[in-house]
């Protein structure tokens, strides 16, 4: 009877806790001065006059006007351009994540035209890896993964299909405007293209718990994370913090978080038990958002309508639609269309800072008053206006940027004279980040591409693209960690070498390699990756058995073409791991060191099933000799010219 009644009286003391708050709680809300707008990223992009350069041989395309400017007015002069070699193994891997072959290289090589390497461009932009590599950048700031996380990471069963049409999107050159807007509101766009109902699991491919016992604080916790993560991968605005509290710093009120979240508060249907990976359209409007006091879930505030972010919102545009769904896609249309101060800026930065491993802006998803201020502000907005006049379309962008002066730079010092060294050094000096671009930066492959690499420079890389993410063999005391069945090997031995963005995302688990190598961990947008280096990376790529299998089919590959021709087998190893031809000291030394490795595996007089032989259906005589080859081969794998890209 008295458990009763307690029972009875917390109930209605909730509910009049609740009801106080969502009936007479007011919350304050300071206006938008015009000081707040003045930070330059909610100033109106214009396309600024190009600058009056010294140095007028030097440019190529109009970045290079910006970047000369900036250089000239430091008393700096930009690098020499880069060797053919060079140029051909970055610009690989850059737009596709491959190194280019012998043949390809050379192919280049031999072309003297004067638009060889411009055509080299189109041809990498056209090629379906483009879309692959550039994907994998779009779902770091997806938080994309293929299951739930928390403590059981369920599987999502159809989450791929989101990484597909990605892909499939880039590769066609979707515009961005247009690639935006179906991700926000595609089912409301073209309902009946299943494609464009698929677009939208960008919303809800963060962390989820299906199985949380109030589903109310599960939509609460999903339109939240939704809600940050929208403004920081389009607008590159931290609203995560205004959902408590005004925003400390950036003129973004607690209201202006709940009302940009209304536009998609009728799109989240959820059932218990059920991961839920796409917008669901919604009809007339159903129960009111409301503002949640200090951002818990428990205490619903005013209600709010949906409305567009007030210091954004240039031109003062409001909701006029009725239909929820059509107010999502209001909001889609608000957020690309030409005159939004931040939706163009932002991917123009993002588009830099993976050509150059830095964003125009360092802080490429806070362009908010903490956020870096532009090296080259200038820059920033004529790409942005041209990438508008463009029709949005970012392998134009690519092209402007890939075939530029700036781009071409060497990344090491000329020796040839001693003028050279003095502005090396200058540059080393007055521009010691390469913040400037006084030569362009040294940068380490990602995991992803590390893996590809070494698929690929050994014969083993398959071409199969799309479908449900596979899983190559993990190590026994990994797989012990999960839950049973979490990782069941693919039974297809094929899956096992396909392209590292087919591999099975699993929230809770990252591939080791990928691991080590600084992949995000998908429960969090990621604007932009760690670049450690420590002492695992070494010990997996020295060690690990994928390392070692890697090693033996790169030696199966090169034992096939040349057998025991250790100078042949030298100068083909560097061509396909290194993409260039050995110097005279290092063919010496290596052909030295296969003889002398030869001689000490074969004194130790191990069997041959001991042995790390070349994987190759071929006889080998002379095992020893295999098994050298296989340690160069490893040895050639650990270096720092295979994991970095001058």
């Amino acid at each position: 009877m008295i458990r009763g009644l307690l029972i009875t009286f917390c109930c209605m003391l909730c509910c009049t806790v609740t009801t106080f708050a969502h009936e007479r709680f007011k919350l304050m809300e300071e206006p938008i001065t015009k000081s707040d707008r003045e930070h330059w990223s909610f100033q109106p992009i214009q396309r600024p006059e190009l600058p009056i350069v010294k140095n007028t041989k030097w440019s190529r395309t109009p970045v290079d006007r910006f970047i000369l400017a900036t250089l000239e007015s430091k008393d700096l002069q930009p690098a020499h351009e880069a060797e053919r070699t060079t140029l051909i193994r970055r610009l690989y891997f850059d737009v596709t994540g491959l190194p280019p072959t012998p043949e390809e290289i050379d192919r280049f090589l031999a072309d003297d035209s004067a638009d060889a390497y411009e055509r080299l461009v189109d041809r990498l932009l056209t090629s379906q890896h483009y879309g692959e590599r550039w994907a994998q950048h779009w779902l770091d700031l997806a938080r994309f993964a293929e299951t739930d996380g928390y403590e059981h990471d369920k599987l999502r069963p159809d989450a791929w299909k989101y990484r597909d049409w990605v892909i499939k999107a880039l590769n066609a050159d979707m515009p961005y405007d247009q690639f935006v807007r179906w991700q926000l509101a595609g089912d409301v766009i073209a309902p009946e293209n299943p494609e464009a109902k698929t677009a939208t699991a960008f919303c809800l491919s963060g962390p989820d718990m299906p199985d949380i016992n109030s589903q109310e604080e599960r939509k609460h916790t999903l339109l939240n994370e939704m809600t940050s993560t929208i403004g920081s991968v389009f607008m590159a605005l931290q609203m995560g913090c205004a959902q408590c509290h005004d925003h400390k710093y950036d003129p973004i009120s607690t209201i202006d978080f709940y009302r940009m979240r209304a536009f998609f508060d009728p799109a989240v249907k959820l059932a218990r038990n059920q991961s839920v990976t796409m917008l669901a359209s919604a009809g007339t409007a159903g129960t009111p958002s409301h503002v949640m006091l200090r951002g818990d879930w428990r205490q619903p505030g005013p209600k709010v309508q949906p409305a567009f972010l007030r210091v954004a919102n240039l031109k003062e545009l409001n909701v006029d639609a009725k239909d929820t769904k059509q107010q999502r896609l209001e909001f889609a249309r608000w957020l690309t269309q030409a005159e939004h101060p931040l939706t163009s800026r932002v991917i123009v930065n993002r588009i830099w800072q993976h050509h150059f491993g830095r964003g125009l802006s360092a802080s490429p998803s806070d362009f908010g008053t903490m956020g870096e201020l532009p090296t080259h502000p200038e820059l920033l907005d004529w790409l942005s206006a041209e990438l508008i006049a463009s029709g949005w379309k970012q392998k134009s962008l690519h092209r402007l940027i890939l075939t530029s002066s700036v781009y071409r730079q060497a990344g090491r010092p000329a020796v040839d004279s001693a003028q050279n060294i003095i502005e090396w050094k200058k540059s080393l000096k007055v521009d010691p980040d390469g913040a400037l671009l006084s030569r362009f930066p040294r940068q380490r492959l990602d995991a992803e591409v590390i893996r590809d690499a070494m698929l690929a420079i050994s014969g083993k890389l398959s071409d199969q693209t799309g479908g449900r993410g596979v899983m190559p063999p993990l190590p026994r005391e990994l797989r012990a960690t999960l839950l049973k069945d979490q990782w069941k090997t693919s039974a297809n031995v094929d899956d096992h070498y396909r392209r590292s963005i087919y591999v099975f995302a699993r929230r809770n688990l990252r591939y080791p390699l990928f691991d080590v190598f600084d992949r995000p961990d998908a429960n969090s947008s990621c604007s932009r990756r760690g670049n450690s280096t420590t002492a695992p990376q070494s010990l997996l790529m020295l060690n690990s058995e994928s390392s070692l299998k890697c090693a033996q089919e790169l030696a199966g590959f090169i034992w096939d073409k040349f057998g025991s021709d250790s100078d042949r087998q030298v100068t083909l190893l560097f061509r396909r791991a290194l993409g260039r031809y050995p110097t005279q000291i290092e063919q010496t030394e290596l052909t030295a060191f296969l003889k002398s490795q030869r001689r000490l595996l074969s004194s130790e007089k191990r069997p041959a099933s001991q042995l790390l032989l070349p994987l190759t259906d071929a006889k080998i005589k002379d095992p020893y000799a295999g098994a050298a080859l296989t340690d160069l081969c490893l040895a050639i794998l650990n270096t720092s010219e295979f994991i970095y890209v001058d």
